[in-house]
């Protein structure tokens, strides 16, 4: 029998771009910070295709006040002409149609980013407002929107009707002059306002615009790309300008790290592939003393964050060459077998870039290429440019393989020491060490583990902590730092081998995220500079040894308050100087009767005020550690924890006023 509560009528269809305001999370992955700043990526896409295709050479993104973005290029501007088919212009149908673009026309586009077609329609969607300004043999053409809908025709503006920044030229021209001369004529303007009612903020974060921009500077050599924040009273602005396109990328990844050799091996070259037509590659590779590998590839300017088959491709060819060039060597008679991959991408900076006609992604985010042919075009092409460059560079490849070889025997020492004292099941206590205080719980997604420092923190935290779900591990003293060291010494260090125990999922190539204990790791140290020193390293060993702890947002740092503030009988708790006075200025108190007492340390607390402060989920202030821009956070750990004093020095230097120390 039908169910009369289920018919037809119940069956909706979503019109126009209604389907992406419905679920935006399926088109930009979170309506959080993340899927805001990924409007502004999709619109700058758009203009950085145009460079790829040599219309474009200058790319300009502006925060204005009130949170609107402002987005400008001198590429060819978006055809204003009525469709033959659609009857509406066709930057109507780019605005507002999904799967609606030049990207599927290979005569106007040989590759792209955002091939889906959907780019511009979902920021246009996903905006209160927006509104387009096209440039064409000097006339301009406008088309304004409300929550993707277009508010009337494309239509002919007049320039005495526009503002001063849609007049002036991208390369700092005046507006028009009594002669008409410097005035823009070609280009792209898109200007919108996130709509608030969809995003959780519609802050935009500077910093993290303008790595995003860099990196796409770098993989567009000569492209100028400027991104001005006009929210400050005097405007900040960075200008991107890389002439050595990915060669200056790793160069830049390794201005805080000696080099093996100091020019950066470069390549590049092409396939006919009867798939995908013509595809190209180019890449840089430069190795330095330090022992982690910094591996970022690309597929038409998309960060391949999950690698793929073109990474699959390059790693190969890398451990077959040197194995190759192993063979002749001296180095050979010291290594009883062949190079593996790790091996070979110790101390690896690279930067591998494709540009594919038809990439297949795997996932929405496009974080993995999925074309198996594309793996056979950069093996092939890897392989012969590194054997012709070291044939021609003896010495290069002779350092690179003294390098391997060393980290080949640290990776048989390190097998070693593992299997020594690998505990049989992740999940049996009795391979616990003894420092750990387990939970009752079994099931890691409602566990906590607590990583305190010192064992008067640790016999608190242990008396005053939720034993079902919440386990505690007393660490004692400061622990190796792995950014100076190779795996052997970190599997068997003493103060890394109870957190990697306790863990359960092993550390560096054999981590794995299915067998985490605990999906909640919280970092419990003193507020001050040594319970900062210990965050620090502990924070870098996840990092190098186990980062997806990170990614899948599993480390977490607790803030245990500096004050205890006692008033009749009641006590108030303050987590810096601005809370405790705030408190202190509470009227009607008498500051005869007030108590303040400075906790020097966690092992100052008592039990029940260890989990009334830093340790009950109720009342807790824990903070979130998360990623928003790999590159940068490779760039700090080598300069803060790596060998080059004098790039720690600068640093230092250059960020002392912005410390915030408890002396």
């Amino acid at each position: 029998m039908p169910n009369s509560d289920y018919s037809a009528q119940n069956i909706q269809v979503l019109k126009g771009l209604e389907a992406v305001r419905k679920r935006p999370g399926m088109y930009i992955g979170t309506t959080g910070i993340d899927g805001l700043h990924h409007l502004v990526y999709e619109v700058v896409d758009n203009s950085v295709d145009e460079a790829m295709q040599g219309h474009c050479d200058t790319i300009l993104v502006v925060l204005e006040g009130n949170d609107i973005i402002r987005v400008e290029d001198n590429g060819r501007g978006i055809p204003v002409d009525i469709h033959p088919s659609e009857g509406v212009s066709a930057l109507e149908l780019v605005m507002t149609r999904l799967h609606a673009g030049g990207k599927f026309d290979k005569r106007s586009y040989k590759v792209s980013g955002g091939l889906h077609g959907v780019g511009v329609s979902v920021v246009n969607a996903l905006s209160g407002w927006c509104e387009a300004f096209v440039f064409i043999n000097s006339t301009v053409h406008t088309q304004r929107y409300k929550l993707g809908i277009a508010e009337g025709p494309t239509k002919e503006a007049a320039r005495t009707s526009l503002a001063p920044w849609a007049l002036a030229r991208l390369d700092g021209s005046p507006p028009e002059d009594a002669l008409g001369r410097g005035l823009r004529n070609r280009g792209t303007v898109i200007r919108f306002k996130a709509d608030s009612s969809i995003f959780e903020t519609t802050t935009y974060n500077f910093d993290m615009l303008s790595n995003r921009l860099r990196e796409l500077a770098f993989l567009n050599k000569g492209l100028k790309i400027v991104i001005r924040d006009e929210r400050l009273s005097v405007p900040k602005v960075h200008e991107f300008k890389f002439e050595g396109g990915v060669k200056s990328f790793v160069e830049y990844l390794n201005e805080s790290k000696t080099v093996l050799h100091k020019d950066v091996i470069f390549f590049e070259g092409s396939r006919e592939d009867p798939v995908q037509g013509q595809v190209e590659l180019e890449c840089a590779i430069q190795y330095n003393d330090g022992f982690n590998e910094i591996m970022y590839s690309f597929v038409n300017d998309i960060n391949t964050r999950e690698g793929g088959t073109h990474l699959v491709g390059f790693k190969s060819a890398l451990t077959k060459t040197l194995n190759e060039f192993l063979k002749k060597s001296k180095q050979a008679k010291k290594l009883d077998e062949s190079l593996s991959g790790d091996d070979v991408r110790e101390g690896l900076t690279a930067v591998l870039s494709v540009k594919v006609p038809n990439p297949q992604f795997e996932g929405q985010t496009k974080g993995k290429l999925g074309n198996s042919e594309i793996k056979g075009i950069v093996e092939s092409v890897t392989g012969e440019q590194l054997e012709l460059f070291f044939d021609q560079r003896p010495d290069v490849i002779a350092n690179i393989l003294e390098k391997t070889v060393l980290a080949a025997r640290a990776r048989i020492a390190a097998r070693t020491a593992r299997d020594a004292t690998r505990r049989k099941n992740a999940m049996d206590s009795a391979g616990l060490p003894g420092k750990l205080a387990d939970c009752s719980e079994k099931d890691p997604s409602v566990c906590e583990l607590f990583i305190v420092e010192g064992d008067s923190a640790g016999g608190s935290a242990k008396m005053g902590r939720n034993r079902q779900y919440q386990a505690i591990l007393s660490l004692f003293g400061k622990m190796l730092n792995v950014e100076k060291t190779r795996i052997e010494k970190v599997v068997t260090n003493e103060k890394l081998q109870p957190i990697i125990a306790s863990i359960g999922a092993g550390c560096g190539s054999e981590f794995n995220s299915a067998r985490i204990r605990y999906h909640k790791i919280i970092i419990m140290a003193d507020a001050d500079v040594d319970g900062s020193h210990i965050r620090t390293l502990l924070l870098t060993f996840f990092y190098r040894y186990m980062t997806e702890l990170i990614e899948r947002g599993h480390v977490y740092l607790a803030m245990p308050p500096l004050y205890k503030v006692s008033y009749e009988r009641k006590n108030f708790y303050a987590y810096d100087d601005g809370e405790k006075d705030h408190i202190l200025s509470e009227s009607g108190r008498d500051p005869e009767k007030v108590a303040i007492q400075r906790y020097k340390g966690l092992g100052e607390m008592n039990p029940d005020q260890l989990w009334e402060t830093t340790m009950d989920p109720a009342r807790r202030n824990i903070i979130q550690v998360h990623m928003d821009d790999a590159v940068e956070a490779e760039r700090i750990f080598s300069t803060l924890m790596g060998e080059n004093v004098a790039s720690r020095r600068e640093f230092i230097e250059e960020n002392a006023l912005l410390a915030n120390l408890d002396v």
